[in-house]
């Protein structure tokens, strides 16, 4: 994944590099510029900084630097709050009195399965932050059946988005798909860069997706809340549903993803399928062959 004062120089020269004179609010003058955005002193009098410290900030060197800095670079590269929290990861990385490495979990709680189960009309599943899936209900294993087929290990959405060619027709959006995907990861990376698991796992995504080569150099993070997932399942079809990704105070670094479909759509019809197709011998056989892999 590189070391931080890298992470640190690229990510502060490509937000400066796509931030124009004019969308930062300064006079654009006649004559070719050699860079495509800001000047790095043009970043230093808009955050109120001396060109020398800005130039030491942009090599890496963000240790030390005060919340009250970061705030207002952010606010001159007019980050937004997934880049905003990158910042500051990197920068308390890059500290001398670093947070203790968290070890994302890769087992969840019998008591959350019992909730996943609990959801039976809803798909619905736990992943950690390398997006690898610990648990899933029924109809989370049957919703996310060509990911559990995937015979890599551990189940990962990410790998199985760069990695499977089957993932260009699970997912229907899959250019944004794929984007965020690398872009959630990179955001992963800046919370917990010594995690030696995601460090191997871009790796794998590196050398084998030149696609994901090319996502996770843009240095773009994202945060990945809510909104809509536009699938094709094998067995029903086109499914629009909504998801909610909601972390589990109980379990840090876990994040639980629900799917629903507004009442009396052509997607909650799809569910239903989805419902009837898993409680069959087939679909029973699939969802025992893809509990058989979680965690």
């Amino acid at each position: 994944m590189g070391d931080v004062r890298s992470d640190i120089q690229e990510f502060l020269s490509s937000r400066r590099a796509r931030i124009t004179p004019e969308r930062a609010g300064l006079p654009a003058y006649g004559g070719n510029r050699r860079v495509p955005g800001l000047r790095r002193e043009e970043v230093a009098m808009l955050s109120g900084v001396s060109v020398d410290y800005y130039v030491r900030l942009e090599r890496g060197n963000l240790a030390g630097a005060s919340e009250s800095v970061l705030d207002a670079l952010a606010s001159t590269l007019q980050l937004d709050e997934a880049e905003r929290e990158y910042l500051f990861d990197l920068a308390r990385a890059a500290g001398p009195t670093r947070r203790p490495p968290r070890t994302p979990a890769s087992a969840v709680r019998p008591a959350v399965r019992q909730v996943l189960e609990a959801m039976a009309d809803a798909p619905a599943w736990v992943r950690n932050g390398r997006h690898d899936i610990l648990a899933a209900n029924r109809m989370g294993r049957a919703l996310y059946a060509p990911v559990f087929e995937d015979p890599r290990r551990p189940v990962n959405t990410t790998r199985f988005t760069y990695l499977n060619p089957a993932a260009r027709t699970f997912w229907r959006d899959y250019d944004q798909v794929a984007r965020d995907a690398a872009s959630m990861l990179r955001l992963e990376a800046g919370r917990n860069p010594h995690d030696a698991e995601l460090i191997r796992l871009v790796g794998e995504l590196s050398t084998q997706s030149e696609l994901f080569r090319e996502r996770w150099a843009s240095r773009d993070v994202v945060f990945h809340r809510s909104g809509m997932k536009r699938l094709h399942h094998p067995v029903v079809g086109d499914l629009d549903l909504n998801y909610e990704s909601m972390e589990l105070p109980s379990e840090p670094g876990l994040v639980l993803n629900v799917y629903t479909a507004p009442a009396g759509s052509p997607s909650a019809d799809g569910l239903r399928m989805l419902a009837s197709w898993a409680a069959s011998p087939e679909g029973a056989d699939a969802e025992a062959a893809a509990a058989a892999q979680q965690p």
